[in-house]
C-alpha cells in the first residue's frame, strides 16, 4: 500500500490468508512471462503480502512502501508512490500491485511509475474491480477507486504507457465475492460498525477457494478472464 494518509496492510497480520496466496500465483501466471530477467526491478507497495517471490529472478529488487514494517533493510526504502524517491528511467520493470487505488491524485502515481521506468520497460499493476463492489473493507484499506478493464487501461495511456495486456483475474471465485459484499452490506446497516478486514474462512473453505483459483491459473495462460475481483495489466514504456 502507498496512501499517504492510511498505511499498513492486513496482510501484515496474516500473510497466509487465501487471498494472498491466490494472488501471488496469480501475477506469476500474467506476469511472469513479461518479467524477463530484468537488472533493476522496483516493487512498489512492497509491504503488502510475500506474493512477489516470483520476482527475485531480477538481479536487483528495490522495494517501497510507506509502511516500514514488511521491509527488509538493506534493499528496501520507505516512500510513496506520489512522490518516487529514484531518478528517471532507473528501472526495467516496475510492479505495483494493489497501489494505484491507494493514491490520490491517481495521474499523480501513474506518472511517477512511469517516469522512473526505462525506455521499453515494463509496468506490471493489479487493482480491485468494479466500483459498485465498494464496501467497509475498501474504506478500512484506504482505498479511493476500484477499476474496471477500461479504466485501468485509460490511465495507463494517459500516463504515456502502451498496454500490452489487461485482464480480469479471480474469476472462479467471482460469485463468493459477490456475496461477501452483498453480507457486508447487510451486516453493516444491521450492526452500525465495519466488519473485519478479511473474511474469516474454514480451512476446508481455504481448499475450495485455491482450487478454484487453479481455473483462473489456466484460463489466464491462454486468454484474458472478462471478469474477476480484480484488474491485472502489462504495460511498456516507448523506446525513444
Amino acid at each position: 500500500m502507498t496512501s499517504t494518509s492510511r498505511p499498513g496492510s492486513a496482510s501484515l497480520e496474516q500473510p497466509d490468508y487465501w487471498w494472498y496466496r491466490a494472488r501471488s500465483s496469480l501475477l506469476d501466471t500474467v506476469f511472469g512471462d513479461f518479467l524477463g530477467h530484468p537488472t533493476r526491478v522496483l516493487d512498489v507497495g512492497s509491504a503488502d503480502a510475500p506474493s512477489v517471490g516470483w520476482m527475485d529472478r531480477a538481479q536487483s529488487r528495490i522495494t517501497l512502501d510507506v509502511d516500514p514494517r514488511g521491509l527488509v533493510a538493506g534493499r528496501a526504502v520507505c516512500g510513496s508512490a506520489l512522490a518516487l524517491p529514484f531518478a528517471d528511467e532507473s528501472f526495467e520493470v516496475v510492479g505495483a500491485f494493489d497501489v494505484v487505488e491507494h493514491c490520490e491524485p491517481e495521474a499523480v502515481a501513474m506518472a511517477e511509475l512511469a517516469r522512473v521506468l526505462a525506455p521499453g520497460g515494463r509496468l506490471l499493476l493489479s487493482v480491485p474491480a468494479y466500483q459498485w463492489a465498494w464496501s467497509d473493507h475498501d474504506v478500512q484499506a484506504g482505498h479511493h477507486r476500484r477499476y474496471t478493464r477500461r479504466r485501468l487501461v485509460a490511465a495507463i495511456e494517459q500516463a504515456g504507457l502502451s498496454v500490452h495486456r489487461a485482464t480480469y483475474a479471480f474469476s472462479a471465485v467471482f460469485p463468493f465475492f459477490v456475496t461477501e459484499r452483498a453480507v457486508r452490506r447487510v451486516r453493516n446497516g444491521r450492526s452500525g460498525s465495519a466488519a473485519p478486514r478479511l473474511t474469516p474462512v474454514s480451512p476446508a473453505m481455504d481448499r475450495m477457494l485455491m482450487g478454484l483459483c487453479g481455473l483462473d491459473r489456466r484460463l489466464l495462460r491462454r486468454v484474458d478472464a472478462p471478469f474477476g475481483s480484480s484488474v491485472l495489466a502489462v504495460a511498456v514504456k516507448p523506446e525513444r
